[in-house]
């Protein structure tokens, strides 16, 4: 979510949360996400949960830069792109999931690393059949930035800190280069976080 309010130019207050060390199971979290899950956005003491809730919040306060298109058409295949992450990646590399998966560490780098490679894969794939009958610009979807360029940067992310060669999706790689040159976006990548692993 750093990255949306980057893009929209909203302050915050960054309050990490060690995945890797369980704050996330501790009550201090867990009464701001009954889950356990990060992100959590609070605004005026009201909090919100969920990437995919937190991003259309944040476009429905902050609308200009619009992260989704208007026309129905590429607002849908944006939301897909984010789902692919959102859905079909992300919460199958999470630590509980990858926990329950094997208490072996080098089976549950194999069980996300599958993931990341089928899951970024997928949504390359997408990119290419979208590109069919959508102008090819240097960003996930299009010519601008979307929520789909603010799901794939951390995605990206995380698939190389588990070693998983993106060279074979250089669209990916050119929207997250088209992302970071945006003014404000590279200090909201997870690398450059004070707690980044």
């Amino acid at each position: 979510m750093r990255l949306a309010l980057a893009a929209k130019r909203a302050s915050y207050e960054y309050v990490p949360v060690n995945l890797f060390e369980g704050e996330q199971r501790k009550e201090a979290h867990l009464s701001r996400n009954p889950f356990g899950y990060v992100p959590c956005l609070e605004i005026d003491g009201r909090r919100f949960v969920e990437s995919v809730a937190i991003l259309e919040l944040l476009d429905d306060l902050f609308p200009d830069p619009p992260l989704y298109p208007k026309d129905p058409f590429a607002r849908a295949r944006v939301r897909a792109l984010v789902e692919a992450v959102n859905a079909g990646i992300q919460p199958l590399q999470n630590l509980v999931v990858q926990a329950r998966v094997s208490s072996d560490p080098a089976a549950q780098k194999e069980w996300a690393t599958y993931f990341n490679i089928r899951g970024l894969g997928a949504f390359a794939r997408m990119q290419e059949a979208y590109a069919k009958d959508t102008p090819q610009g240097s960003f996930a979807y299009g010519d601008a930035l979307t929520a789909a360029d603010l799901v794939l940067v951390p995605q990206l992310y995380a698939a190389r800190r588990l070693g998983v060669d993106v060279s074979a999706w250089p669209r990916l790689i050119s929207a997250e280069e088209a992302t970071l040159a945006l003014p404000g976006m590279n200090a909201a990548t997870p690398s450059m976080q004070a707690d980044a692993v």
